[in-house]
């Protein structure tokens, strides 16, 4: 373009290019003075809306005038290219600078003043830069700071971010809007967050750190080590310099700005230049909006007015003021830990998969750690995904110790896993590092992980767990990114859920025939769908079966494998003896997995064991205090002790938290038919199959109650389920179940008989079931009980 013309400007040379285009020095024809012009990529026009804003923000941005923010005269298009005409700033740029090593302390404080200066200015006037790095100063023969392209940086992508993360460390130093930001960035920013002024504070205090030190606070070989040091480890101290160590007071100021959380940090540019101004003057820095409770701020307190205050606040523990003055002197003693959702710092949602499925695979890890005495399960962590709670809150809820929250990144074939470990009474971080592997090794790579948030809360590993931890192989990444989608479909039991869950395990198998975890998957999926009654569960045993068995050839230790066979034995082969056995092996592997629990407690109370099933539900509901389906399992179970009382209480629970939980209203039905609630039993009945969505049974329970009230209402309910219709497969307990809550005995024990050929899973319960009570003394029950060799009483 050299000679060329761009509207009324003349090209005279290039001088420079970046990420947002190429920079030349023109001559402005119409005002005879010479200008930079930025010409702007073709590809940052073809999105109308962006064009929009870009062109928008440059001309917001174009409305700055500060010494120390190169000014923005025009912007336009010309002959279809976009250009943006600025002011022509003659110096070097800060970046050079700072290669020949650190500025002086004096330096230091001019220049950050300067910045801290031109920042309040922007600021004000509702402008964020969003790309501030030493590159984008320039530092003039007078000794002058000035600021490039304020308001003008590119919002980073999803996949942009993704790649300046996987980046070697040659081209981290090289060009590029994406890979020269990300040394710059705050950490709200590698969340994916959207950047505010407290984020270019955050990239102020890099800078002001770079200039005392001559390097940046936080290092990495790689994008992932870097992106992981900027969001889990604290700035080094600043190194002495042979020119004179810089003030503690500026140290002071640089730890403020960099702060992993924004509300920490300095809030406004001002409180920066008023703090940098202070140390240049030699006065103490005056505090900055400290935080709430903070030990800075109650040294600031005095006068008998404020010691009321915290009087009071300390005997109402107002926001963990009591655990904040009462900490411990000695270690925190950990005993119980919630391991919170990973972030997913990919940018893309599409990976929340990946993210999911990292800590399910960390908190079972966990788990089978004898020396915690309970790990909080995936079920009940979920519900804090992406939450605002402080994390005391969190903790007090789920009632641990400690809490482990973290991040994950997954780039190519790279996987890189953060963590930190905190005590939520302070919620001082105790811990963190960071982990990085190929996709192959993620099994090792969780294994390290678990490992090491073992070692700091001083738990020892025993022989065995050593072992497992120790054994972890090698996966197909395309293997086991299938089943990490496939359990991310599981999680939620539609058909159509599960439909999709089974076609990613089988396509996991397709890319590694020896993927134990995927033959898990299947088995699972097979169970939950004749479980929950979407398909006879005739169909679905032996495929749970054939793959539960080979999940447990290819790796005996596979808790999930052991859950499954021990299921299986219990609800479709009523094999007593070989469910106790495979619930034993099961919790010997992992003590803490609450939905083996579950199920061994459903066991138990199916075999007349009350007080075992009672403390297993309670210690299930322990680890796992939000999962709606445990609470509605308990409440079941309480029926059958025939406490109505309490099991309406725990469903009721249910339906008010987990309103899209519909299985817990059928329940409820159940326990309102008990305590002859009849017209409450009714209510729930409709509620339950408008929810799962037939109609048909809905006014067939409105027709029977007009015609006969309560009892020809369950009449011709029956009817309708058990008409062959388009309808998903209706269990036969069901169907029988409103038999004999109509008085119809010999239909519900016809439809009995019917479920003990289907296999039906609810006939476990046939022994200890109050509404078969009126069905009892009949021969006909009594010859199903011998049939299925129930415990004698």
């Amino acid at each position: 373009m050299i000679g060329q013309r761009l509207a009324h400007f003349r090209i005279v040379e290039k001088i420079g290019a970046g990420g947002m285009g190429e920079v030349y020095k023109a001559h402005d024809e119409q005002l005879d003075r010479d200008v930079a012009i930025k010409v702007l990529p073709a590809g940052s026009f073809r999105d109308p809306a962006a064009r929009a804003r870009l062109l928008r923000e440059a001309r917001t941005a174009s409305k700055l005038n500060h010494p120390h923010i190169c000014t923005i005269h025009e912007v336009g298009e010309a002959d279809g290219q976009a250009y943006i005409a600025m002011e022509l700033v003659e110096g070097q740029p800060l970046s050079a600078r700072l290669a020949g090593g650190a500025l002086p302390p004096e330096q230091v404080l001019r220049y950050g003043l300067q910045l801290a200066d031109a920042l309040a200015h922007a600021h004000q006037r509702g402008i964020i830069h969003r790309d501030l790095k030493s590159a984008n100063v320039i530092i003039t023969p007078e000794g002058r700071a000035k600021v490039l392209d304020f308001g003008l940086a590119k919002r980073l992508s999803g996949e942009e971010l993704t790649e300046a993360t996987t980046q070697t460390m040659d081209s981290l130093t090289g060009p590029g809007t994406v890979v020269g930001t990300l040394a710059y960035m705050a950490p709200e920013q590698l969340r994916g967050r959207p950047a505010d002024a407290r984020s270019d504070l955050w990239a102020l205090g890099v800078m002001f750190y770079e200039m005392a030190a001559g390097e940046r606070p936080f290092q990495g070989r790689t994008g992932f080590e870097l992106s992981s040091a900027i969001l889990s480890q604290p700035p080094p101290p600043l190194p002495p310099r042979p020119q004179g160590a810089p003030p503690a007071e500026l140290e002071a100021v640089i730890e403020r700005c960099l702060e992993k959380d924004p509300a920490q940090r300095y809030q406004r540019s001002e409180e920066v230049r008023a703090a940098l101004e202070a140390v240049q003057s030699g006065r103490a820095i005056a505090p900055v909006a400290p935080r709430p409770f903070s030990r800075r701020w109650l040294l600031t307190l005095g006068g008998a007015a404020w010691a009321i205050i915290l009087a009071v606040a300390f005997a109402l523990n107002v926001g963990g003021l009591r655990e904040r003055l009462l900490v411990r002197t000695g270690p925190l003693r950990i005993q119980s830990l919630a391991l919170l959702p990973l972030e997913n710092l990919s940018g893309d949602p599409g990976q929340e998969y990946f993210a999911d499925g990292m800590t399910e695979a960390l908190i079972t890890d966990l788990a089978r750690l004898r020396g915690l005495k309970r790990v909080i399960a995936r079920g009940s962590v979920m519900r804090y995904k992406g939450t605002r709670k402080p994390l005391s809150e969190i903790a007090r809820e789920l009632k641990v110790d400690a809490l482990v929250t973290g991040a994950v990144l997954r780039g190519g074939d790279r996987v890189r896993i953060t963590a930190q470990l905190i005590n939520p009474a302070t919620e001082e971080q105790l811990w963190a590092d960071g982990y990085e592997r190929s996709l192959r090794d993620v099994l090792a790579l969780q294994s390290e992980v678990a490992r090491a948030i073992a070692d700091k809360i001083r738990v020892k590993l025993t022989p065995q767990e050593q072992s497992l931890a120790a054994s972890a192989r090698q996966v197909n990444p395309e293997a086991y990114q299938a089943y990490l989608k496939g359990r991310f479909h599981w999680y939620n039991p539609a058909p159509q859920d599960l439909e999709t869950a089974l076609q990613y395990f089988q396509l996991a198998l397709e890319r590694d025939p020896n993927l134990a975890l995927a033959y898990t998957g299947i088995a699972q999926t097979w169970l939950a769908r004749g479980h929950l009654g979407y398909i006879p569960p005739r169909e679905a045993l032996p495929k749970a079966k054939a793959a539960a068995l080979k999940a447990v050839q290819l790796d005996d230790t596979l808790v999930e494998a052991h859950h499954t066979l021990a299921a299986l034995a219990f609800y479709f082969e009523w094999n007593w003896p070989a469910a106790e056995e495979q619930f034993q092996r099961g919790i010997d592997l992992n003590p803490n997995y609450p939905d083996l629990r579950v199920v061994h407690a459903a066991f138990l109370a199916a075999m007349g064991r009350w007080q075992g099933a009672r403390e297993g539900f309670e210690q299930s509901l322990e680890s796992d205090p939000h999962n709606s389906y445990f609470r509605y399992f308990f409440g079941a179970q309480l029926i059958r002790l025939r406490r109505y009382d309490e099991a309406i209480a725990e469903l009721q629970k249910v339906v008010t938290t987990d309103p899209n939980f519909r299985f817990a209203r059928s329940v409820l039905s159940n326990a309102f038919h008990e305590k002859r609630m009849y017209k409450e039993a009714l209510a729930e009945a409709s509620n339950y199959f408008a929810a799962v969505g037939d109609n048909q049974v809905v006014e067939a329970l409105a027709r029977g109650y007009a015609e006969g009230g309560y009892a020809a209402a369950m009449r011709r309910a029956a009817e309708m389920l058990a008409t062959p219709s388009s309808r998903t497969y209706v269990l036969p307990t069901t169907i029988a179940a409103y038999y004999a809550r109509a008085g119809q005995k010999d239909r519900a024990l016809d439809w009995l008989e019917r479920a003990y050929q289907e296999r039906d899973t609810i006939l476990v319960y046939l022994n200890v079931t109050p509404i078969w009570d009126s069905l009892r003394s009949d021969p006909r029950f009594q010859d199903l009980l011998r049939r299925m060799k129930f415990p004698v009483k």
